[in-house]
């Protein structure tokens, strides 16, 4: 039989090992066409098929059943090509995170929040041109801490650290984007992975284990400098991580990574199963409401 075409993943294989029943794939992107990118918001080429429809296809690869959808740069605050995708791909499954700036409606929260949406993000790793500002997290999370919503933060080691003050008193739990973006090589004397480390032993922020290839220097074929890095956020905290492929991998115009290649480099960051499960089921079971 045909392999089935997988858009925007490089290769055709399953992973190595299969996935528990109810795994998540906690950090994808959509982009539809059937929706209008924000004046001024593209940062990157758009990939041309990045729909909910060709997601489908990435989760029968993967084996993964419930996802969490994340509002690209490209749509700047309006969420409606994020909701859509929720809606298609099932609101028992999928859950999302929105884009939005303080001035936003009570009215517009509960939408959102009926919608499957259970946080709202900060993209500023390239603070030009984005829809939110740092001055913006502290308005922000206070508006959605009665909701139960946490904020979602794709910063660098250097910005973690240098909001470290509003970071530590946020009144709603934090999510870290990406291995938190930590330098990459395994000596963690580093100011970020220290502040990392006391808000997720504190029970405050979670981390995605996601975005390899924004966190090497080694190249993609194993990504080897991010295994320590990832190991040791695993001793302090396996109970605070979630995994993400972060397709369609918008960052990678050229040379897409391929998806079940990410997931097996999650058994490599992870060798013990019954965490390895925990990772993809239980823990974003209880960041994002999962039955």
């Amino acid at each position: 039989m045909a392999s089935e075409p997988y858009p925007n993943s490089a290769g055709s294989a399953v992973p190595r090992d299969p996935v528990p029943a109810d795994a998540c794939d906690a950090h994808i992107h959509v982009f539809d066409a059937r929706f209008e990118e924000a004046p001024g918001e593209k940062l990157t080429a758009t990939p041309a098929h990045a729909t909910a429809a060709d997601y489908r296809a990435i989760q029968r690869r993967l084996g993964t059943r419930r996802a969490v959808v994340v509002q690209p740069r490209a749509y700047g605050t309006d969420n409606s090509a994020t909701l859509d995708a929720i809606a298609q791909l099932g609101a028992s499954d999928t859950r999302g995170i929105a884009v939005l700036t303080p001035g936003a409606s009570d009215a517009e929260l509960r939408r959102l929040h009926a919608g499957g949406i259970r946080g709202l993000r900060l993209t500023l790793h390239a603070a030009a041109g984005a829809p939110t500002r740092f001055d913006m997290l502290m308005p922000l999370a206070e508006r959605i801490a009665p909701l139960g919503w946490h904020l979602q933060l794709h910063f660098q080691a250097a910005q973690i650290v240098a909001h470290a003050a509003v970071l530590r008193q946020v009144p709603c739990p934090i999510v870290f984007d990406h291995l938190a973006r930590l330098p990459v090589g395994g000596k963690h004397a580093e100011p970020a992975f220290a502040l990392v480390r006391e808000l997720l032993e504190q029970e405050r922020a979670w981390v995605k284990l996601s975005g390899a290839y924004l966190n090497t220097h080694s190249g993609a074929h194993g990504y080897a400098d991010t295994v320590e890095t990832a190991r040791a956020l695993v001793r302090i905290a396996p109970d605070r991580l979630v995994w993400g492929s972060d397709w369609p991998h918008a960052t990678e115009e050229i040379h897409k990574p391929d998806d079940a290649e990410l997931m097996d480099l999650l058994g490599v960051w992870v060798p013990d199963a019954a965490t390895r499960n925990a990772i993809l089921v239980h823990n974003p079971a209880r960041l994002y409401g999962f039955a």
